[in-house]
């Protein structure tokens, strides 16, 4: 976020303001509101469309809160939120994220671990849009948006990027299936690369992009395990057959050494632009 100011601010609003409060109020505040939705978008499983439409409305409505909180209590614009280029950063998250998915399939197609039996009718692709645009959206909110961005202001880029990347790591060990390794390879592979996503632009369209293709394309197109978690059958029926260091087991494909050298090195070229950028910011008693 971008604050303006003018003269010296009252101690109240210095407390409000504080980027620790921001995490308890603000991310706390969008992480019940995304159970919220995933208990809603469950109630009507029958019906992905309603599910998908569910989905979208409360991630706007998030969005809208997000917006507001920096509007009313920190007195300014939550710029990484601003539309202008909103749709070109989005969709090249989105072709990064997809086509990092398929380039993981891929690679065990040819090493006939990942073998096509046919195709599920196309409507197999609809109930997973409910799942990725929910996780896109709410996620990068909070594991971007406020977690990264208010460690960030208080410790410096590196920080911020570490302490998020651990956090949406682990988180998922809420999962069914989780596994503590599994954590681990989202911690590097995604918190790095999505970091790096917010931090080449300073927005987090591109990011949102990304969270958004991968989890979609892995369940609905490939019938991949998302995270331990979804595990619906999707367009393309396989079977899978192989060590789990290369398909990733019952965690899915965040767990394959394959997604880990894939992302993280993708993460790393985000990150090695952003510098070049000048968007990595010092500790506040360097700057």
């Amino acid at each position: 976020m971008t604050y303006t100011t003018a003269g010296a601010k009252p101690l109240w609003l210095r407390i409000v303001q504080f980027p620790l409060v921001r995490i308890v109020v603000l991310g706390g505040g969008l992480l019940s509101l995304m159970a919220w939705t995933e208990f809603r978008i469950l109630d009507v499983k029958d019906s992905p469309v309603l599910g998908a439409t569910i989905a979208l409305g409360m991630g706007l409505v998030a969005m809208a809160i997000y917006l507001a909180y920096a509007r009313i209590i920190e007195r300014g614009e939550a710029t990484e939120l601003a539309l202008p280029g909103a749709g070109r950063d989005f969709a090249i998250g989105a072709l990064i994220g997809a086509g990092l998915y398929t380039a993981c399939a891929v690679i065990l197609m040819a090493l006939g671990i990942f073998k096509v039996e046919g195709l599920n009718p196309l409507t197999f692709l609809i109930p997973a849009i409910a799942m990725a645009v929910k996780s896109a959206i709410f996620e990068e909110l909070v594991f971007r948006g406020v977690l990264l961005k208010s460690v960030e202001d208080m410790l410096g880029t590196w920080a911020g990027v570490i302490v998020s990347s651990a956090v949406f790591g682990f988180i998922h060990l809420l999962n069914p299936d989780a596994t503590i390794g599994g954590a681990i390879y989202i911690t590097i592979e995604a918190g790095l690369l999505l970091a790096g996503a917010y931090l080449v632009t300073r927005r987090l369209w591109m990011a949102i992009g990304f969270h958004m293709a991968w989890n979609y394309v892995q369940s609905a197109v490939f019938s991949g395990i998302v995270s331990g978690g979804v595990d619906e059958p999707g367009l393309i029926r396989n079977t899978l057959t192989g060590p789990d260091v290369l398909t990733g087991g019952s965690f899915g494909m965040e767990r394959s050494v394959i997604a880990l050298v894939l992302c993280t090195s993708t993460g790393i070229i985000l990150l090695l632009i952003a510098m070049r950028r000048g968007h990595i910011l010092p500790p506040p008693w360097k700057r």
